[in-house]
């Protein structure tokens, strides 16, 4: 009997028949965002999502979060969970008849539209337009690989979306996985005590954020500019506009580029 999920966030128990021994809590928040994460290292997770506004928001019950135990499926006496590249190679792949049997039990328990995601310097370049489609859905469920990777036959067997946090290579897919989960779940209604602070912060308008101030008014012979101090509404909406403009085109071409296409 493989090990159930471990879970974080506002829980109910469920009735159950089976032995206290063999029973695990199970989350029931209807309707709420959810994030299962297929992992060998369930432990790893909430991690920094159980801080600050995310953190909040999980004990809120306004997600919440499944980790699955890869090990726990895995074969024999040691649970192995990899093997040998076949046709030779350094490193070790994780096993295809393992990830099937992790990858059906986390989906059985997806309700509603969740996209199934592998962690991945292949795929697709996660940015805020994804998030924000991600955010709009019921949940996601993310396959953490390690070593060498994951057996090709199961991404193409389930459909699996690749997604990559950048053009750089990490040890595995956990610290990939926290960073998208925060990117949507402050996404998510009631997640943010400002709802326009995720209208008005960076790639949100395909442009990159003003500069901020706070105060004091000078520090160390630096002082804030005048427009924001002058509360002309419009003055303030114009400067930051044309700032987002110039520091886009200045550190960010490709995104002033798609922007003027628009």
């Amino acid at each position: 009997m493989t090990k159930a999920p471990r879970s974080a966030g506002r829980i109910a128990v469920r009735p159950t028949l089976q032995p206290r021994e063999l029973m695990t809590d199970t989350p029931d928040i209807a309707g709420s965002w959810t994030a299962q994460i297929i992992t060998l290292f369930p432990q790893a997770f909430p991690g920094v999502l159980g801080e600050s506004l995310t953190g909040k928001a999980l004990q809120d019950g306004l997600w919440q979060l499944q980790t699955f135990d890869l090990r726990t499926y895995g074969i024999g006496k040691h649970r192995n969970v990899d093997d040998t590249p076949a046709g030779g190679g350094a490193g070790m792949v994780l096993r295809a008849d393992v990830l099937e049997k992790a990858i059906e039990d986390a989906r059985a328990g997806t309700k509603g539209i969740a996209p199934l995601i592998y962690l991945s310097p292949r795929g697709r370049r996660f940015d805020q337009a994804m998030a924000r489609e991600w955010a709009r859905m019921d949940g996601v469920t993310m396959l953490c690989g390690r070593f060498e990777g994951v057996d090709e036959r199961v991404l193409q067997h389930f459909g699996i979306q690749e997604v990559s946090l950048g053009d750089f290579v990490m040890t595995g897919g956990e610290i990939a996985a926290q960073a998208m989960i925060d990117a949507t779940v402050r996404l998510l209604p009631g997640v943010l005590g400002n709802v326009d602070s995720a209208v008005e912060e960076s790639f949100s308008s395909g442009l990159l954020e003003h500069p901020q101030f706070t105060k004091p008014a000078e520090w160390q012979g630096h002082a804030i500019p005048d427009v924001l101090l002058s509360g002309n509404h419009a003055k303030i909406a114009e400067w930051r506009r044309a700032m987002a403009e110039k520091i886009t085109r200045e550190r960010r071409p490709d995104l002033w580029a798609a922007y003027q296409k628009k």
